[in-house]
């Protein structure tokens, strides 16, 4: 899987990532941690959530056209280095009231924004796009390994020096990451914006491009819907369950998100050693396994269930190493499916179209959740997110499947 052939472009890149990912890892931990300690709402969560989410959709189009008209390279390095400042700032100023949170969170989500735009659009081309599912699988597998490493550490760091040992982490991350994309050899022809009417002209093609194509239109549908129902899952549910109602420890919390990491880089391993592009035709059967997963974490914060907290604890560890696994196998296959359907020279304005249109409906369903856990119980709203989510599943199944499970045609 770890082959010299993918070159040392792609390792720089690859190391870069690591790093940075490592540190963000530490952080995103500890945020949602300090959020509940500080405030104990669903709610709070949920706006930390939005102030991540909503800003990037507004400037992810402007994000986009900048990807492709100047130096993916140079956008890389300097927003990782800015963020690193953004981070000392708020340590040296001792920024950390909710409030203050909140507005850098904002900014934060701004600059992540256009940071990805450019090495979203320049990733692929680094490696040969033949090699495009070793290359996702290699990076897909560091980041996992930081995210294995990083829960854990950020839960002890969090419960060690708290919400600034965890940011302190985490900006020096951005400044070892900017280090290794420095070296990185890339040339991109800059093609500078002229005026706002042509950046509005770039936004339309991304988003014609994607409307034009069979493949694109129906994976961004499908996956507006699971965004929409799934990311509050994830975001909220999953760590308000965690901590207010199975009332696990820091340490434990960022254990169990070991684990899901740890199954994720098995699922990983499978498809860049075994399985290949084959993956893409399990897709709904991992949509399935997922499922079924989801169901027994919903038995385990319910009424039914008469384990303790050490039990939940255990079982809990074996049901998000499963998980893990099953969501590599719906991720990674249709990341290279992507990748290999759209063209370098609209790449950055076509993914962040992608982007917005399929994150534009998850900022609803955070509103809905966040207030839904401050009345109901954590177990009946997950059971709801499930059965909305299975019903949409059932849908794409029976109306789309041959789209989403074979290789785009126009690819290479």
């Amino acid at each position: 899987m770890f082959e010299a052939k993918l070159g040392r472009n792609f390792w720089l890149f690859a190391i870069g990532r690591f790093v940075s990912q490592l540190g963000w890892a530490v952080q995103d931990v500890a945020l949602p941690l300090y959020v509940l300690d500080k405030t104990h709402s669903g709610s709070m969560m949920t706006a930390f959530i939005l102030a991540e989410i909503i800003p990037s959709i507004i400037v992810m189009p402007f994000a986009g056209v900048i990807g492709d008209r100047y130096n993916r390279k140079w956008l890389m390095v300097g927003f990782d280095l800015i963020r690193g400042v953004l981070l000392f700032w708020v340590i040296v100023f001792n920024l950390f009231s909710i409030p203050q949170l909140l507005a850098v969170q904002v900014i934060m989500a701004v600059l992540g924004s256009f940071f990805s735009a450019g090495t979203g659009a320049m990733f692929p081309d680094l490696v040969d796009k033949e090699l495009l599912e070793k290359a996702n699988s290699t990076v897909a597998s560091l980041t996992i390994v930081a995210r294995l490493l990083g829960p854990a550490l950020g839960g002890l760091i969090y419960g060690i020096g708290g919400m600034r040992l965890a940011m302190l982490i985490n900006a020096v991350s951005f400044f070892g990451s900017g280090l290794f994309e420095i070296l990185i050899r890339y040339e991109w022809r800059a093609k500078p914006i002229e005026g706002i009417s042509q950046v509005f002209a770039d936004i339309k093609e991304g988003i014609h491009f994607i409307f034009n194509h069979d493949f694109l239109k129906t994976l961004m549908t499908f996956a507006i819907f699971m965004g929409a129902f799934g990311a509050p899952f994830g975001a909220v549910l999953l760590p308000y369950a965690m901590r207010e109602v199975l009332k696990f420890s820091s340490f434990q919390f960022g254990l169990l998100e070991s684990f899901f990491m740890g199954g994720a880089l098995l699922g990983n391993i499978l498809i860049a050693v075994k399985l290949g592009r084959k993956a893409g035709r399990l897709l709904f059967k991992a949509m399935v396994i997922d499922g079924v997963i989801t169901a027994t974490f919903i038995w385990v914060i319910s009424p039914l269930s008469s384990l303790d907290r050490k039990g939940a604890f255990l079982f809990l560890a074996a049901v998000a190493f499963l998980w893990g696994a099953s969501e590599a196998f719906i991720d990674i296959p249709i990341q290279a499916k992507l990748q290999r359907a759209v063209p370098s020279e609209v790449r950055g304005r076509v993914f962040s179209a992608l982007g917005i249109l399929t994150r534009i409906s998850t900022p609803l369903g955070l509103v809905v959740v966040g207030p839904l856990l401050n009345v109901y119980p954590a177990w009946l709203v997950a059971l709801g997110i499930w059965v909305a989510m299975a019903l949409v599943v059932a849908y794409y199944w029976m109306r789309y499947r041959e789209i989403l499970l074979n290789e785009y045609p126009g690819g290479n």
